[in-house]
């Protein structure tokens, strides 16, 4: 029996004039784009969503530079495999002149020795490191592969790049539906799109679920309808247009500003409803929690970053509850923005004064040349505080963050002014 080829996999872009995306690095004039154009690419780590072209990037990059290429999966893969993959690839340079890039899915389950095991190698040129992970490699891989690749990281596709992507899939009579005589309306494209979260794969996978369940109509066409495109999807349609959903997403955050603990959670309650990932009410939550909350109740961030973990973790209907309890939270806590006024104060000085010099004694290497300050003075021989300077000289007595009067805040003494 033949196996079928998914639609994700038959319409996987083989070249850079197919790929979808992430103009952000390969768009002309980008170092990645430089970097292939000069045969100087190198080792090097893709991170970021699923279905967001990292392996089909790999892919293309090794048969543009005419390198022969072999994939391995590190969930799978062993020592031993990139063993035989580096000197496969030492004998092809040797005696062909040929390149090899090693494209690693998920490159940071490999563990310490299987990493170490390709060190070498990638230092002395013997192969190309292409790593793909859904993981932040700087948290996630070992400090001494990180090192040693240029670091990528993809973004979401967009819900338009993604139509256009399907609209390609239905026309496509080579690899594609083309041959199936498809229709799909518009709103249905723009259905999946938005359902796909930025996952091309994940979009494309949906379009041919639709397709495939579909029975052809009296006229033989396979007519996709939005309620067809909903039910392929795991995802529920949004009962509520664009506008209505950013009002109500706005008078969700507002509501958390004005300590209207009831109209915060029944908008919550109204756009998971309506069909919105609780995961974009969790993200809103925490960052309102230092905007709106901040200092005066510093707790109010640490329930909502475990709301959003729990979120996360436990989904619905489980994971609304401990949203919920962080929504109350936030809305019963004393109030205070002094944290992003002390952050928009910093950030205004960082960039029109960029050239100040760190004194001498908070160097990491302090010099010779002496500049008033004396020696660095360590906190802890002090009893954990001991006044001295911190900012350049000319912000030396710059103020940024002014704790307000609410909540517990208005208790903080702050010591670099007790002795004022």
């Amino acid at each position: 029996m033949e196996t079928r080829i998914p639609l994700a996999e038959r319409m996987r872009p083989s070249s850079f004039e197919e790929f979808v995306g992430q103009q952000h690095i390969i768009g002309k004039n980008t170092l990645l784009y430089r970097a292939i154009k000069y045969g100087t690419l190198g080792s090097c780590i893709f991170y970021g969503p699923p279905g967001t072209g990292k392996t089909t990037l790999g892919n293309i990059i090794a048969k543009t530079l005419r390198a022969d290429y072999v994939k391995l999966n590190a969930v799978t893969s062993g020592v031993n495999d990139a063993k035989a993959v580096i000197e496969r690839a030492r004998t092809d340079k040797a005696m062909l002149g040929k390149d090899t890039f090693l494209i690693l899915d998920e490159c940071h389950r490999w563990n310490k020795a299987q990493s170490d095991c390709v060190l070498e190698a990638i230092e002395n040129g013997d192969i190309y490191l292409i790593g793909t992970t859904t993981e932040n490699p700087y948290t996630s891989m070992t400090r001494a592969i990180v090192s040693r690749c240029r670091i990528f990281e993809f973004k979401p596709i967009s819900e338009n790049e993604i139509i256009t992507a399907l609209k390609r899939a239905v026309a496509d009579k080579e690899k594609g539906l083309g041959n199936l005589n498809v229709q799909v309306d518009e709103d249905a494209f723009k259905y999946i799109a938005y359902a796909s979260s930025g996952d091309l794969r994940n979009a494309l996978n949906s379009l041919e679920l639709a397709v495939m369940t579909t029975p052809a109509s009296k006229d033989k066409v396979i007519h996709i309808n939005k309620e067809i495109a909903q039910q392929s999807t795991d995802r529920k349609a949004l009962s509520l247009d664009e506008n209505m959903y950013y009002d109500v997403l706005s008078a969700f955050c507002k509501s958390l500003r004005g300590c209207d603990t009831e109209a915060a959670l029944f908008y919550s309650q109204r756009l998971i409803e309506a069909g919105c990932d609780p995961m974009i009410i969790a993200r809103r939550l925490v960052a309102h929690s230092s905007e709106d909350v901040g200092m005066a109740d510093s707790n109010a961030l640490l329930l909502a970053t475990s709301a959003m973990y729990a979120v996360e973790k436990m989904g619905a209907p489980e994971g609304l509850i401990p949203l919920s309890h962080a929504i109350i939270y936030v809305c019963e806590a004393e109030k205070s923005n002094s944290v992003v006024k002390a952050m928009a104060l910093a950030k205004e000085d960082a960039l029109n004064y960029n050239d100040n010099k760190v004194p001498n004694h908070l160097k990491n290497h302090p010099s010779t040349n002496a500049d008033g300050h004396g020696k660095y003075k360590y906190p802890h021989d002090y009893g954990g505080y001991v006044k001295q300077q911190y900012m350049p000289d000319s912000l030396k007595d710059r103020v940024y963050y002014t704790p307000s009067q609410n909540g517990r805040e208005k208790n903080l003494i702050r010591k670099k002014f007790k002795d004022k």
